[in-house]
């Protein structure tokens, strides 16, 4: 991976505050397909170029020092699409890993997959596997994977979770409170996203991470995700270190150790 002095031109990179970076980014990568359109390719060329530009946010994310970045890869709506795209998506999903997981376990990227394991074919839940059984202590970048994830699916197999326990004498329905239903979620040893990104000018979230956003920044552009590249990625951290953050609270709270106070660390 490049040094963090080649990462941004013109000075970009100088003038962000190393102590203001968000904890964690979550990114919905959208345009691949109108990309592909646009440009008169079938949509899995369009895949196979945003593919390119996950690299570099990847890349870039490690080098600045990011804790955890999740990529909302494929959605439990994404089913929906046509049988060929579907599976051009499998395929393309367990490639790029292959190919990446050498380079990413020597930069000590840590792989997490956030989803339900159902549906997925066995070879990708291979591939899911030993990179994640290969990267399991690395201390870098923590790159969560959302493959096969919806939030509502997530909020219904934490509730499921917490149904079980009461049901096994473990937890009482009294004890059922916001710390216990975060615990019981898919990301419940990650901190929450300080910063969402969408690329591809949609102005919603999809069904990703709806209970993890709360708090989140939001930064919405039209770029397209084969075109979000890594001047475009530096400019939403100018943005959220632009901001200033209360969570509900009259105090504007814009550094790390603020963001502990109000418990969103």
């Amino acid at each position: 991976m490049k040094s963090l002095a080649a990462l941004a031109p013109n000075g970009d990179l100088a003038t962000l505050d190393s102590e203001r970076l968000p904890r964690h980014i979550a990114i919905v990568m959208d345009g691949n397909r109108r990309w592909a359109r646009q440009h008169g390719l079938r949509a899995l060329l369009g895949h196979r170029r945003g593919a390119e530009t996950t690299r570099t946010i990847i890349e870039t994310s490690s080098n600045l020092g990011i804790a955890h970045l999740t990529l909302y890869t494929f959605s439990t709506e994404n089913w929906n699409r046509s049988p060929a795209e579907v599976r051009g998506l499998m395929k393309l999903i367990e490639d790029n890993l292959r190919r990446e997981l050498p380079e990413l376990h020597a930069n000590r990227v840590q792989i997490r997959h956030l989803g339900r394991r159902q549906q997925l074919p066995s070879s990708l839940l291979v591939a899911l596997d030993e990179a994640i059984a290969i990267t399991r202590n690395n201390d870098g970048l923590v790159l969560h994977l959302a493959v096969n994830y919806g939030g509502r699916t997530e909020l219904v197999d934490a509730t499921r979770s917490l149904a079980r326990q009461v049901a096994r004498g473990e937890l009482r329905p009294d004890d059922i409170d916001e710390a216990a239903l975060a615990r019981a979620l898919y990301t419940s040893d990650t901190p929450d996203p300080d910063l969402f990104i969408r690329t591809g000018g949609e102005q919603r979230i999809s069904n990703f991470l709806p209970w993890q956003i709360a708090y989140a920044e939001l930064w919405i552009t039209p770029t397209l995700w084969p075109e979000f590249g890594k001047d475009a990625f530096l400019q939403a951290l100018h943005e959220f270190q632009a901001r200033e953050r209360r969570f509900g609270s009259a105090h504007p709270s814009r550094t790390r150790k603020g963001l502990a106070q109000n418990g969103h660390s």
